[in-house]
């Protein structure tokens, strides 16, 4: 899925991190970018396949997708209001 023409989708390198580093950086950033706007997380904790979900089923972020690349996860999450 593609961003509107007026989002953004903002970057964040999470790999190196271990459990809950990754998840707290993208709620940080994810407080800093504009509703509709879209972060791309990468991650290489294990936990993150579990974490990242969950974390945007309770804040009510969207997760659009997850995908895998060697062993880095990549999530592009929507913020939502």
């Amino acid at each position: 899925m593609r961003p509107t023409s007026r989002s953004m989708i903002h970057e964040l390198d999470a790999t190196g991190l271990l459990c809950p580093l990754p998840v707290l950086k993208a709620r940080k950033r994810l407080m800093a970018i504009t509703v509709g706007d879209q972060l791309r997380m990468r991650a290489d904790d294990p936990a993150a396949v579990i974490d990242v979900p969950h974390f945007c089923a309770e804040s009510g972020h969207k997760l659009i997708e997850s995908t895998q690349d060697g062993d880095v996860q990549i999530y592009l999450i929507e913020k939502s209001g």
